[in-house]
């Protein structure tokens, strides 16, 4: 008799949360607010070893521990927050057929979407509908024993306004929500790390990556997060974890770099965390992989502080031949940059890249989860040990098959012509793959800085400027015949879809997006319209994209694509200077000219072109869960279950993960 022993797997609210294996699988699963909620599949699990399923499980393990770690990140009072809603869903009998309650469940469910009180993308609070007084009655009613007062001042007061704060005027560090920083302002933050860095080290750590920086008795000071420091709760149960992976890891180098990177956590020394990702790096035969740790910057207004971020994946060898072949022409479109010589790497170490397919997503890359990944982000490990890029496949099909699911498309609605909407069906799809592999795989891992430039240079305009040369190396090349000549672009003419939709969503599309009155903030959409808008605006002599109009409708369409190439190529240039060179000054003009300011009038237009189409403008995914099979005593196998409900996963994920108070 075989049994399931279910180790975090989801149960629903008064049921099971699984869909019959029989039923056509559904990605579509819920929606709300401007939120839709998918699920994903993971082919080439059933083709696992046993051990490797079992490896593949414990990183799974370890990732899923780190949740209370970003929530808390994101802005102090997170956690307490969801433990009440938490509560009130479990525990609450009265009406939960009301108006009230529908509204009160959407902001929940927002909630647990943006891990906290802050959109996921636009970074701003918001609020719930229902009023205070009924949120109020709710703490009531399951007899919250926190203080409901300060909760609620929380939940709806003026405080904590913006996550990460953009805004050149003030203090960034004061008017950010996150809980990176306590009792100190941004000047005092810099001088404290200006004093730390030794600007002749060619190995320079990361310095702020893993800590909190506070003021005690006068002076500034870090607080590192690792086993015994903040977080050590949950540090320490992701450490078991991935101890257990090491003991059924594929190779040595598997265990050698899990060792390392728990040594890490348990010391929080940042010299291990490099030594961690160097041995990582060149780790590029495992079918299974993995990252986990404090990781990106771009929640922090200063950009040092890493987000916590864990994800396990699955090698896809028959989609990984097309990156493949990138990176191992990675030196050719290095020297054929059209960027300053100067700038360029002489030698391109260790670039690999492959496709993979998502098998659990957490922290920073749950529930909204990027489609490509190039890590890691210390300029000198990538120029002298390389990097790993991926393109995540089975987060790209959903996207695709969940938008096939629906009647409306915004291509439709926005491409100009027949002959635009044709060339998007035909090519679309894998042009922007092709852009994403190019971004990814080469352009996030090329170019180099001058001696003595600072990774920290660019400040809060680093991620936004870090992306913009990442896509501009990417578009630039999408039109080089080389990708023909090497069999990855599948047509001369494929990369003009990519132009198309780049042009048109840059400049128009993205802004569904962004609320009315409100400025473009997040890193990768500043990224597209800092590219899109200049393009126009340099281009705007020769007609190299044209703003038209019809039945009082505007669009934006390419007319010279060699010359957009050409734009593209100059503004590659540009910034891979300002990066290169440390130049705050241009790159803060860049951001703050081309990135941030949306036309009122157009940003209504396409606000409301997008509602009329029904369509949610964010999406994100639930995990599949790995659940042991247990025969005799023995793990004989491990099953992914395919979870159909949304809330039961969170619910599930606070129970069974929670590893903070």
């Amino acid at each position: 008799m075989q049994m399931l022993t279910l180790i975090g797997a989801t149960a629903a609210l008064g049921g099971c949360g699984k869909e019959e294996a029989a039923q056509p699988f559904r990605y579509t699963l819920d929606s709300f607010a401007d939120i839709k909620v998918m699920r994903y599949q993971v082919p080439g699990w059933e083709e696992l070893t046993l051990q490797q399923k079992a490896y593949a499980y414990h990183l799974s393990e370890a990732a899923k521990w780190g949740r209370d770690i970003y929530w808390d990140q994101n802005c102090p009072g997170n956690l307490p927050l969801r433990h009440a809603l938490e509560q009130i869903l479990r525990e609450y009998k009265g009406d939960r057929s009301s108006p009230e309650w529908q509204d009160w469940l959407v902001y929940a469910k927002r909630v647990f979407f943006s891990n906290g009180i802050h959109h996921h993308y636009a970074e701003d609070k918001f609020f719930p509908a229902c009023g205070r007084d009924y949120f109020a009655s709710l703490l009531k009613s399951v007899g919250y024993k926190g203080d409901t007062a300060v909760l609620l001042e929380f939940v709806d007061g003026d405080g904590f306004p913006q996550r990460r704060a953009t805004s050149p005027d003030g203090d960034l560090v004061a008017l950010s929500a996150v809980n990176f920083y306590e009792g100190v302002t941004r000047d005092e933050v810099e001088a404290y790390y200006a004093a730390q860095v030794d600007p002749t080290d060619p190995t320079p750590v990361s310095y702020g990556l893993n800590t909190k920086v506070v003021k005690r008795d006068d002076q500034v000071v870090e607080k590192p997060w690792c086993s015994g420091g903040i977080y050590g709760p949950a540090i320490d149960r992701i450490c078991a974890e991935l101890e257990k992976a090491a003991e059924v890891a594929e190779s040595d180098l598997q265990k050698e770099y899990i060792g390392l990177l728990v040594r890490y956590y348990r010391t929080g020394d940042l010299r291990l965390w490099d030594e961690y990702n160097i041995a990582w790096v060149r780790d590029t035969l495992g079918k299974v992989d993995f990252i986990n740790g404090f990781i990106e910057d771009y929640n922090d207004p200063l950009g040092r502080k890493g987000a916590w971020e864990g994800m396990v994946n699955l090698r896809d060898d028959e989609a990984s031949k097309r990156t493949v072949i990138l990176s191992e022409n990675a030196q050719w479109f290095e020297d054929h940059s059209p960027v300053d010589p100067r700038f360029r790497k002489k030698e391109c170490r260790g670039i690999s890249a492959k496709v993979i397919n998502a098998v659990v997503l957490a922290g920073d890359s749950y529930p909204s989860t990027p489609i490509g990944i190039n890590l890691p982000n210390a300029d000198w490990i990538r120029k002298d040990h390389g990097s790993k890029s991926v393109t995540i496949a089975n987060i790209t099909h959903a996207y695709d098959a969940s938008a096939n699911e629906l009647p409306n498309s915004t291509l439709a609605e926005f491409a100009w012509d027949e002959a635009e909407i044709a060339r998007a069906k035909e090519f679309g799809a894998i042009a922007d793959e092709i852009h994403t592999d190019l971004h990814e795989c080469l352009g996030h891992g090329s170019g180099q800085l001058l001696p003595g430039v600072s990774t920290t240079a660019m400040g809060e305009y680093s991620s936004t400027l870090e992306e913009a040369r990442a896509d501009l190396f990417g578009l630039y090349y999408a039109a080089d015949p080389k990708l023909v000549e090497l069999g990855i672009m599948p047509d001369p003419e494929a990369y003009k879809a990519e132009y198309d939709q780049y042009i048109r969503n840059g400049l128009m599309v993205q802004f569904n997006r962004v609320e009315l009155g409100r400025p473009n903030t997040e890193a990768h959409m500043q990224n597209r319209k800092l590219i899109a808008e200049w393009c126009y605006e340099q281009g705007a002599e020769d007609h190299v994209i044209e703003r038209r109009t019809r039945d009082g409708k505007n669009y934006f369409v390419v007319t010279d694509y060699e010359a957009l190439r050409g734009l593209f190529a100059r503004l590659l240039a540009e910034i891979q200077r300002i990066k290169s060179e440390g130049d705050y000054a241009a790159g803060k003009a860049l951001v703050e000219t081309y990135a941030v300011h949306i036309d009122p009038a157009l940003h209504k237009e396409v606000k409301e072109r997008y509602k009329a189409l029904g369509l949610k403008p964010y999406s994100g995914f639930i995990n599949p869960d790995i659940v042991p099979v247990i025969r005799g005593g023995r793990t004989v196998d491990y099953k992914l279950v395919y979870n159909d409900d949304y809330l039961a996963q969170m619910l599930a994920y606070g129970r069974d993960y929670a590893a903070l108070d």
